[in-house]
């Protein structure tokens, strides 16, 4: 199984005279079940800087086997805004809300999305994985996602990081050189503590 990550997929040569300029920070959206990759074309279409990791799984049917894109994280895609003017993204269909706490949008915090954007850049294999924070943090000294930070379950065995993204109670697990690896102090990275209700998936 290959893992790849793609962005935000959209046709771009399609304009609108409904195009906003997208700027902020990173939010999540939550959108209903399957349809990501459309919620995403439609944000892209309407101007919205968006992103949609996504990777490659095997799938049988009767008579073959073939690979389909999925999104690292079912049911969510990220997009930068303007939190005043967030109805526009609320009113794009399939869209179900955006994340945080009540009414009010959270951005997701910048060195977890600079971590997932850099996997996507560098093409490297990885998975969905089950929420984790318990584990040695490490920070990464080489390669494509040098400077990111994560969590190595087993040291004798330090090839697999996981990456999350707290807000959404999430992770992903990304293969990586165990000559990278770097263990560092707990006390030099504070991950986000704010008190989010877990989402359901």
């Amino acid at each position: 199984m290959a893992g790849v990550c793609l962005p935000c997929l959209a046709k771009k040569e399609m304009e609108s005279t409904n195009k906003v300029i997208s700027e902020g920070p990173w939010y999540a959206v939550q959108v209903k079940a399957t349809h990501e990759k459309r919620v995403a074309a439609a944000l892209d279409y309407f101007g919205f800087n968006c992103f949609l990791p996504l990777y490659e799984s095997r799938r049988r049917w009767s008579d073959r086997v073939r690979e389909v894109e999925l999104p690292l994280f079912p049911g969510y895609l990220f997009t930068t805004f303007d939190p005043v003017g967030r109805v526009a993204v609320l009113k794009t269909p399939s869209v179900i809300r955006i994340v945080g706490i009540g009414y009010e949008p959270i951005p997701i915090d910048d060195r977890e999305i600079a971590a997932l954007r850099a996997v996507v850049s560098s093409g490297m294999k990885a998975l969905p994985h089950p929420f984790l924070q318990v584990g040695k943090r490490v920070r990464i000294e080489g390669g494509s996602l040098t400077g990111a930070e994560g969590i190595i379950t087993n040291m004798r065995k330090p090839n697999q990081l996981i990456l999350s993204v707290t807000l959404l109670q999430k992770s992903i697990v990304v293969e990586i050189d165990s000559a990278w690896v770097k263990p560092i102090l707990q006390s030099s990275h504070s991950p986000r503590s704010e008190k989010v209700t877990r989402l359901s998936a």
